[in-house]
C-alpha cells in the first residue's frame, strides 16, 4: 500500500481545520458538532477523526494556529532593527488587528475561545499560555522601549507590558462589536495615556 505523502497528511488537516473555522464563524462552538465539521470537510467520519478526535481537539488546534500568526508579528515588532519607537510599534500592531476583525478575521474566533475557556478548564489553561507567551513581547517592547529612554529607568517592563498587551484585545473587541474606533483615533488616545505616564513622543 503506498505511503500517504507528509504533505497529503499536512492539507488534509487543514481541509478539516478549515472547515471547523466555517462552522465556528456561522453557528459558534455550542451549536456546531463534529458530524457539523465532517459534512462541512465533506469527508467520511473516519477521515476527520483520524486527525481530531474532539471539538475540543479543534477548537484548541485553530487558536494556536490563530495565536501563532499573530505572535510572528508582534516578534518581528520586538526584533525589528533599529528599534522601532514605542508608538510606531503600536501603531503596527493595532493595523494588524484593524485587519483581523473583520468577518473572516481572526479576532471573531479569538472572542469565541475567550467564551468557551470559561467554561472549559483545559482550553482556560491553554488559552493562559498561548496569551501569556503574547503578553511576553509587548513585555519585550517594554524593555526595548526603557533602553531607548522612552520609558523612564523606574518604570516596571512586566507592568508596562501587561498593559500594552491588554490594550490590543481591549481594541480588536471594539473593532467587532461596534466596528470602530479606528487605529489612528485609538493610538491618539494611547499616546495621550502614555504622554501623562512619562513616555517622550
Amino acid at each position: 500500500m503506498p505511503r500517504v505523502s507528509d504533505e497529503h497528511l499536512a492539507a488534509r488537516r487543514q481541509q478539516i481545520l478549515d472547515a471547523a473555522q466555517r462552522c465556528f464563524r456561522r453557528n459558534g462552538f455550542h451549536a456546531t458538532s463534529m458530524q457539523d465539521v465532517i459534512n462541512e470537510a465533506g469527508l467520511s467520519v473516519g477521515a476527520v477523526y483520524r486527525y481530531f478526535g474532539s471539538k475540543h481537539e479543534l477548537v484548541t488546534s485553530i487558536a494556536e494556529s490563530v495565536l501563532d500568526d499573530a505572535d510572528e508579528i508582534f516578534v518581528a515588532l520586538t526584533e525589528a532593527a533599529p528599534p522601532l519607537p514605542l508608538i510606531e510599534a503600536l501603531d503596527r500592531a493595532l493595523r494588524f488587528i484593524e485587519a483581523q476583525t473583520g468577518p473572516e478575521g481572526i479576532f471573531r474566533f479569538a472572542i469565541q475561545v475567550w467564551a468557551e475557556s470559561l467554561r472549559d478548564p483545559a482550553l482556560a489553561e491553554f488559552a493562559a499560555r498561548l496569551y501569556g507567551r503574547v503578553r511576553s513581547r509587548f513585555v519585550a517592547l517594554a524593555r526595548r522601549a526603557q533602553q531607548a529612554g522612552e520609558l523612564s529607568a523606574d518604570a516596571d517592563p512586566e507592568a508596562v507590558g501587561a498593559v500594552l498587551f491588554g490594550l490590543m484585545p481591549a481594541f480588536a473587541l471594539q473593532r467587532v462589536l461596534t466596528g470602530g474606533p479606528d487605529p489612528k483615533t485609538y493610538l491618539d488616545g494611547v499616546t495621550a495615556l502614555l504622554a501623562s505616564q512619562g513616555v517622550r513622543q
